[in-house]
C-alpha cells in the first residue's frame, strides 16, 4: 500500500512518539536525488515558506556527474554543484549537503549506507518538516529519485526508533524523529491514483507569489538545462538553441506545470504533495483532553 512505511513508522515508535518529539522550530530538511529534483517539484512551496521564517537544508545523494552535454564527468560535477549552491541561494536554501553517490547508479549504491547518512542529518539538524521524493508515483523512469525516495522514507520512519544508527547515538547523535513528511513528484502532476491513500494527505500551495523565484533558480542551473534543451531538439529534429533558448525551455516548463497543478486545485499556479504526519499519530482522545503546557 502507498507510503506503508509511514504507517508502520507509528507502530515502531508507539504511535505517538514521533509527534511529541521537539523539533528544532521552522527547520526543514529537503532530500533529493539530483540538483535540480527539489526545485522543480517543490521550488515554490520552499521559498513561500522561506519567506515566512522557514529554514531550509538540503541533503543531495546524487553527484549529478551525468547531467550534462560535452563536458567529461569530473566538469560535470563541478559544474552542477556550483549552479546548484547558487539556485539554492536564490531560493533562500540555508546549506545543501552533497553525499557524492554516482548518479545514475544509486540503485547499486548502499542503502543502508545513505540511509545512515541521512539518521545523522534528521538526527542533526532536527527539522520539523522532510521534503522527499515519492517513489510511489507510476512510471518512474528517473530511478535515482525511486531509490533516494525508497531510502529517506525508511530514514523518516526509523530515526526516532532505538533499534538503528546505535553508533551515531554514541557520537551524541539520539534518536529523533520528524512529525511530519511531505513526498513530492518531480517534473509532473500528480496521476489519478498516486495521492491520499491509506494516511497520505493530498495537499496543494498556491504559489502564484514564488513561482518567478522557482523559475529564476531554476533558470540557473546551466548545465542541466543545455542537456534538457539538447534532448528536446533532438526529439523535434531541430537544432539546439543557446542558453537563453534553454532558459526560455525551462521558462514554459515550468509555468505549464504550475498552471496545470494549480488548475486542479483552484489556483493559477501551484505545487501539490503527499502529506503524512502532524497531530495524526496521537489518538483522539489524547487531544481532547490535551491542555496548554505551562
Amino acid at each position: 500500500m502507498i507510503h506503508s512505511y509511514a504507517m508502520r513508522r507509528r507502530e515502531f515508535l508507539g504511535g505517538a512518539a514521533a509527534a511529541v518529539a521537539q523539533p528544532d522550530p521552522k527547520n526543514i530538511l529537503v532530500v533529493t536525488a539530483a540538483s535540480g529534483d527539489y526545485i522543480l517539484a517543490a521550488g515554490g512551496t520552499l521559498a513561500a515558506l522561506i519567506r515566512e521564517g522557514w529554514k531550509v537544508n538540503v541533503a543531495q545523494f546524487g553527484n549529478d556527474e551525468k547531467l550534462s552535454a560535452g563536458l567529461s564527468p569530473a566538469q560535470t560535477r563541478l559544474a552542477n554543484v556550483e549552479e546548484a549552491r547558487a539556485a539554492g541561494r536564490l531560493l533562500g536554501v540555508a546549506d545543501t549537503v552533497y553525499m557524492g553517490h554516482k548518479s545514475g547508479e544509486l540503485g547499486y549504491t548502499s542503502s543502508t549506507e545513505m540511509r545512515q547518512q541521512l539518521f545523522g542529518l534528521i538526527r542533526h539538524f532536527k527539522p520539523k518538516t522532510i521534503f522527499i521524493p515519492d517513489p510511489y508515483v507510476h512510471y518512474q523512469e528517473d530511478r535515482d529519485q525511486f531509490w533516494t525516495g525508497k531510502m529517506a522514507e525508511e530514514a523518516w520512519g526509523y530515526s526516532g526508533g532505538g533499534t538503528f544508527a546505535n553508533d551515531l547515538t554514541r557520537m551524541g547523535f539520539g534518536p529523533y524523529g520528524a512529525p511530519e513528511v511531505y513526498y513530492y513528484a518531480v517534473g509532473r502532476p500528480y496521476r489519478g491514483g498516486e495521492g491520499g491513500d491509506g494516511r497520505a494527505r493530498f495537499v496543494a500551495r498556491d504559489i502564484g507569489a514564488t513561482l518567478e523565484q522557482k523559475i529564476t533558480a531554476a533558470e540557473l542551473l546551466h548545465t542541466r538545462n543545455r542537456l534538457y534543451a539538447l534532448q528536446v531538439s533532438r526529439r523535434l529534429r531541430q537544432p539546439p538553441g543557446d542558453d537563453g533558448a534553454a532558459a526560455g525551455l525551462v521558462r514554459e516548463y515550468l509555468t505549464e506545470l504550475a498552471e496545470t497543478i494549480g488548475r486542479k486545485h483552484g489556483f493559477r499556479h501551484g505545487e501539490e504533495f503527499n502529506h503524512v504526519g502532524g497531530t495524526e499519530g496521537i489518538p483522539a482522545y489524547v487531544l481532547e483532553r490535551a491542555v496548554p503546557k505551562r
